[in-house]
């Protein structure tokens, strides 16, 4: 599991089949950090720290082991201050 912040939506009307209507955000773990792209499966919204996970664990969190995504919000973080580590 990775700890990431949301940062934007991310909109493609054009997409493949499998992925249907589900949300994709453009999340960072970090400011400046490398930006990656997740299937939102709780419903964030730009500025949440969320919690993510990837590979079989990302298709499984977004509905069925062959959906296509390596990286997939589970949880919105109540409280998180990133410094304080």
């Amino acid at each position: 599991m990775r700890i990431m912040r949301v940062e934007k939506t991310l909109v493609s009307t054009n997409r493949i089949d499998g992925f249907g209507h589900r949300p994709l955000l453009v999340v960072q773990d970090k400011p400046g950090g490398t930006r990656s792209v997740a299937v939102d499966a709780v419903g964030c919204i730009p500025g949440d720290w969320v919690i993510c996970v990837g590979s079989s664990a990302a298709r499984d969190a977004a509905g069925a082991k062959d959906f296509p995504s390596d990286l997939t919000i589970v949880g919105i973080i109540d409280h998180w201050n990133p410094e304080a580590i």
